[in-house]
């Protein structure tokens, strides 16, 4: 009797401890600048996640989800290790997301491997990323994706002669190397190459050094936020435009700042893999869900990344019933292909990076409102530099 007695209770207790298991809330801590001059890519994070969790009436998989927020602050791999260490270990988090800067994402990789956390990327752009834990995906873009294009669709251009203008972190000699890569083979000549450090307030010396470089183009990147606005204020006032130098670039009419740059960002050409104004019912639900939060969220490549990142993040609590399974989790995201606000896309199962469209975009005047107009798709594209070393 009383062994019955035993083993009942022992039944009793494991059908209560899987109860309780099944019902437990899952954590998702994401990472990023909340406080700081990036500030803004915390609070798109913040939205399109937000935004996503609500669109899906606040749980994902049927489980309640809890989003813990951790303030980078900036550029600063020893802080975000930190953070991610705490995320992972005092905290308890089933999922890791966000990710601005390369430098952060890069630190974090062993902590991630070790512990075999999913963790998908919201935005760091430097190809190498996912090679450095197989825990990583990623849902923004490289710039290897989003160059390579824009090099071939300037050579038919007939644009011959071009300088780059990057900044000098991981992203941009990725994307200066992408350029020069592709356009060398397109026939074209890059003629200097011009690297600006990531704290730079002043880019008159720089755009001067483009208006002399006899170039009919500069190719750019520089990371979102007030370097995008100085080095567009610069290449205008200059007379780069005048000097008929043409503006090619991929981030750097953003629409979180795209406003700010008033008349002077007209006609300015980038290669991008989202724009607020994609004519879709996916990216007019988006939009939506961003408003419906906040009034005043900013539709734009970083939001898009956090949402879709939510996305993955979803499936991969769906396909391990909230449990905690790493690789269970990173086999159902290597299957994913879904109708994102941006367009078709799908997680290349071997780089677990997106594979999505880009577009050839232009800065025109619509209503009143400066827009970035896709003009023509360049069609699916991979990360065309995960292969490279």
């Amino acid at each position: 009797m009383n062994r019955k007695l035993r083993l009942a209770t022992v039944v009793a207790g494991l059908t209560l401890s899987a109860l309780g298991s099944a019902a437990q809330t899952v954590k998702i801590g994401i990472v990023g600048p909340f406080s700081g001059p990036f500030a803004h890519y915390g609070t798109l994070f913040r939205n399109g996640a937000e935004a996503y969790l609500a669109a899906q009436g606040g749980k994902l998989a049927g489980k309640d989800v809890e989003l813990v927020y951790r303030d980078t602050g900036g550029p600063n791999p020893t802080q975000t290790r930190t953070l991610v260490q705490e995320l992972i270990v005092k905290d308890k988090v089933d999922y890791l997301g966000g990710f601005v800067f390369t430098p952060n994402a890069m630190a974090v990789a062993p902590l991630i491997e070790q512990s075999k956390t999913p963790t998908v990327i919201f935005n760091a752009a430097t190809s190498s990323i996912t090679d450095k834990s197989a825990y990583f995906v990623r849902t923004s873009y490289t710039l290897w994706q989003v160059t390579v294009p824009l090099a071939q669709w300037a050579a038919k251009q007939n644009l011959k002669k071009v300088v780059t203008a990057v900044t000098d972190y991981g992203p941009g000699v990725d994307a200066e190397n992408a350029w020069k890569a592709e356009f060398s083979k397109q026939g074209g000549t890059t003629v200097e190459s011009i690297r600006m450090p990531i704290a730079t307030t002043d880019f008159a010396p720089f755009v001067q050094r483009i208006k002399a470089s006899g170039a009919q183009a500069v190719y750019t990147f520089l990371p979102g936020g007030p370097p995008n606005l100085g080095f567009v204020k610069a290449y205008n006032e200059n007379g780069l435009k005048q000097a008929g130098i043409e503006f090619l670039g991929t981030a750097e009419t953003d629409e979180f700042d795209l406003q700010k740059f008033g008349d002077s960002a007209l006609g300015l050409t980038t290669a991008f893999h989202y724009s607020a104004a994609h004519d879709s019912p996916a990216n007019k639900a988006f939009v939506e869900a961003l408003k419906k939060r906040d009034p005043n969220a900013v539709a734009n490549y970083a939001s898009v990344g956090a949402w879709d990142g939510m996305f993955v993040i979803h499936k991969m609590i769906e396909a391990t019933s909230g449990q905690k399974d790493g690789a269970q989790a990173l086999a159902a995201a290597k299957a994913l292909k879904w109708e994102s606000p941006r367009g078709p896309v799908q997680i290349d199962p071997r780089t677990r990076h997106i594979v999505q469209n880009v577009y050839l975009r232009k800065v025109e005047k619509v209503g009143g409102q400066l827009v970035n107009k896709e003009l023509q798709s360049f069609g699916p594209q991979p990360d065309h530099g995960f292969d490279v070393k």
